[in-house]
């Protein structure tokens, strides 16, 4: 296999149509070789438009999702970054090219020293992974410039909105199958945010993510 003819075509074939045109966003995708945070057995098809299994049954969010998120948060390098999910270190190792630096939180141990060595294997320095359950965020850090949720949200949590900076944005897959929503949430001020829905999706739930009551008075 072509790997940078493979790559090429994901850039060009996949992550373009789907109005990802920042460049400096496209040219990342060169730089950060996705291959390297696919588990082994799944290298062949590392640039596939498809969610590619991880161990314990997690798996890798499509390419073109993770270029249009990392988009539309709009990072600066000065900026400070929660990521909730690790899963193979691949967003985070994008986040932190992007960002000053990354907190990513993994609930799966398996995950998180997949993901560890991953990054170092890399030579990416400037993030933090962390075994633990972000499900209602992570207060240590907090307030944070962006948080990028990789796994589907049912409802947002007030605890996200309380950890972000005034002017911060927040990545997230909200809702319920069939139709969940990819949206971006600013803090305009101390209790004003902004939602921008930006695509439908469907995305694994956070595990011990917040559910909506059942019940309604």
């Amino acid at each position: 296999m072509n790997i940078e003819q493979a790559r090429f075509n994901m850039i060009e074939q996949q992550i373009r149509p789907w109005e990802v045109l920042d460049q400096d966003v496209l040219n990342l995708l060169a730089i950060v070789k996705r291959e390297n945070f696919v588990p082994a057995a799944y290298r062949n098809i590392a640039f596939a438009d498809l969610e590619i299994p991880l161990p314990g049954g997690e798996r890798m969010l499509a390419p073109r999702v993770e270029a249009r998120i990392l988009q539309e948060l709009a990072l600066h390098k000065g900026e400070t970054v929660l990521e909730i999910g690790t899963g193979s270190g691949y967003m985070a190792a994008l986040l932190a090219h992007r960002g000053r630096s990354v907190t990513s939180i993994e609930i799966s141990p398996e995950l998180a020293d997949f993901a560890k060595q991953n990054l170092t294997a890399n030579g990416v320095t400037n993030v933090d992974v962390i075994t633990g359950d972000g499900a209602l965020g992570w207060d240590q850090g907090a307030p944070y410039d962006v948080i990028c949720v990789s796994g589907g949200l049912p409802v947002m949590p007030q605890q996200f909105l309380e950890q972000l900076k005034i002017g911060g944005r927040i990545a997230a897959f909200v809702g319920a199958a069939p139709v969940m929503k990819a949206q971006i949430i600013t803090r305009v001020d101390e209790k004003q945010f902004r939602v921008s829905d930006v695509f439908e999706t469907l995305v694994a739930p956070l595990k011990n993510a917040v559910h909506p009551s059942q019940f309604k008075f």
